[in-house]
């Protein structure tokens, strides 16, 4: 059986490394049944992206790697299209495994059906309800084509389901990306604070007079084009930030290359450096990023992953946006998010209600670091009834 998965960009990057794992494991325990071909669109072309957390996470050299590079959304989708349909005509798989929501995801997909060759979709099912996001598009797309389907939670079989897709693609395994942080805890725990920061301080930033302690300061990621481009949004945003954030704790901030341009553009950038209070981090490690997480007082950020390893780390978090495809990671659904949007007075409020909370880990069902081997074996299992 010859599986060929995708990746594309960071996100993809912690959820295809324990599919690889188990893919091992299964070989090792009975024969190599199945030959895995990795292929990398090369969306995130950033060393700092991509080839970092590949050795991070040990995932192995992608066998082969498009080099797509960045453009727009269109220019992403055609070009990944155009040299992944060279990849598929020559490697010829019996599956084609793609995972979340990224540009790749879609593109890739769309591909593999038009040359009538199977697809399964790792984190299927996840919805926002939110059509101007591009990862909603993404998500859409590829799991009305795929023919078979691993979603993560309850909320997202059930999202399957309203849509009328039949049951027998629908298969509940769990949070891939749990696989990836259950193994990555310990080591990530060893690592020095202080030596994060120091080894990850964004250019033109000086090393902090003061270094924060677990439970003494904030975490902060902004990257969604719908906080950062926009004036409105963004400005309001930063003095919050500066003006009362900073008066209670370290704002531990891991920039990503839109805010930092955003911060250039407004003629802000001087003073969030000039801070004390706000240690200005270039993108972060894997590793590194658990860590800062694990030690956090409160985490700010738009991103869906931090939501889910905040849910399990038990970091109370404040999500900044008006929607979620991961309602399970929620404080109403038992999780350690609340839904904040970018309206000031929203985040105000849940800010400080949240700094009085405590950290509680909440474990939703099968999040257990077992769900690469169960899509392993469901795969398998569904494949063996295709070919019979």
């Amino acid at each position: 059986m010859k599986i060929l998965s995708v990746v594309g960009a960071r996100p993809n990057f912690m959820k295809i490394a324990p599919f690889i794992r188990a893919i091992e494991k299964y070989n090792n325990e009975n024969g190599d049944q199945l030959h895995h071909i990795l292929v990398h669109t090369g969306q995130h072309y950033d060393v700092r992206m991509s080839e970092a957390f590949f050795k991070a996470l040990s995932i192995p050299d992608p066998d082969i790697n498009l080099e797509i590079g960045s453009g727009s959304h269109a220019e992403q989708l055609g070009y990944t299209m155009v040299e992944f349909e060279k990849v598929l005509l020559e490697t010829n798989p019996d599956w084609v495994v793609v995972v979340g929501d990224v540009n790749a995801t879609l593109s890739c997909s769309v591909v593999t059906k038009k040359l009538n060759i199977k697809l399964c979709h790792i984190e299927a099912g996840l919805r926002s309800g939110d059509m101007t996001m591009p990862e909603e598009i993404n998500r859409l797309v590829t799991d009305r084509l795929s023919d078979l389907l691993f979603t993560p939670d309850k909320f997202a079989s059930d999202n399957l389901r309203n849509e009328g897709t039949p049951e027998e693609k629908i298969h509940f395994v769990g949070n891939i990306m749990i696989d990836t942080l259950e193994s990555n805890r310990e080591k990530a725990l060893k690592l020095s604070l202080n030596k994060i920061i120091e080894e990850n301080l964004a250019h033109g930033s000086q090393n902090p007079q003061i270094y924060p302690g677990d439970e003494g300061y904030a975490v902060l990621t902004l990257h969604r084009p719908s906080n950062v481009d926009s004036d409105l949004v963004f400005k309001p945003l930063i003095e919050f930030l500066l003006n009362e954030v900073t008066k209670d704790q370290l704002l531990i901030w891991t920039i990503h290359p839109r805010a930092r341009k955003k911060l250039f553009d407004l003629g802000l950038w001087d003073r969030v450096i000039n801070n004390p209070s706000i240690i200005l981090l270039e993108p972060v490690g894997y590793h590194e990023m658990i860590r800062l997480n694990m030690g956090a007082k409160i985490m700010l950020t738009d991103s869906g992953g931090l939501q889910e390893e905040c849910c399990v780390l038990g970091t109370p978090c404040l999500t900044l946006r008006w929607n979620t495809e991961r309602p399970v990671t929620l404080r109403e659904n038992g999780g350690a998010s609340v839904l904040v949007g970018n309206n000031i007075t929203r985040i105000r409020n849940e800010y400080h209600e949240t700094l009085s909370l405590k950290r509680i880990p909440h474990i939703p069902e099968l999040w257990d670091g077992q769900t690469s081997e169960r899509i392993v074996k469901i795969l398998i299992k569904v494949h063996k009834k295709f070919i019979s």
